[in-house]
């Protein structure tokens, strides 16, 4: 079994209206230091397969259906699941 992390981010180029308001409100809070913020998602898959047929399943998936290709970038990860 082989554990998949896809992290699913705006394009730069997209505004980011949770990420503004999530800095408007740490600054107010008094973290001053904080700049910026850019909310994503995080998407976890199970799967069973070789790295390479998983990689190119994943990207299906991703342009399929979970994100949205106009305004979304992704990247993910492939790793080993640890036995229970």
């Amino acid at each position: 079994m082989t554990k998949v992390t896809i992290y699913v981010t705006l394009r730069e180029s997209v505004v980011d209206p949770q990420g503004i308001a999530t800095t408007e409100a740490l600054q107010k809070m008094g973290y001053e230091e904080v700049k910026s913020v850019r909310v994503g998602k995080l998407i976890e898959l199970e799967m069973d397969g070789s790295e390479q047929a998983i990689e190119t399943r994943v990207n299906e998936m991703c342009n399929d259906l979970l994100i949205n290709k106009v305004i979304e970038d992704y990247t993910f990860e492939v790793g080993e699941v640890a036995s229970k």
